[in-house]
């Protein structure tokens, strides 16, 4: 009986740890979560931005603001931008695969 009373204490000494430090692990993660979430909306507006800014560009272009050497080199910088942001966002939230779609090379 005295070697059980110990093992007995100290079990129940873990679990009033564990149940303790429950709320503080929780709120790490749920502060975590909150940035990325953050983040991610930071990047889906960064990204909808582009997408607009090369459209204009595009109907620059075609109304003749932009020489087809001008139009060129700015489409190519701001598509690069647009892969960059896509890249960090697949990063943070990968792509949901489409009904029908294969899988996808390399996964």
């Amino acid at each position: 009986m005295t070697i059980l009373s110990p093992l007995i204490v100290i079990a129940i000494l873990l679990v009033v740890v564990w149940f303790v430090g429950q709320p503080l692990r929780s709120s790490v993660a749920d502060e975590a979560d909150r940035r990325d979430e953050g983040r991610i909306a930071d990047l889906r507006a960064a990204r909808d931005a582009k997408y607009r800014q090369i459209r204009d560009l595009e109907m620059d272009q075609r109304t003749g603001k932009l020489s087809d050497e001008e139009w060129r080199g700015l489409d190519r910088e701001l598509r690069a931008e647009a892969v960059e942001l896509l890249n960090e966002l697949d990063q943070l939230v990968p792509p949901e695969p489409q009904e029908g779609a294969a899988e996808p090379i390399g996964r």
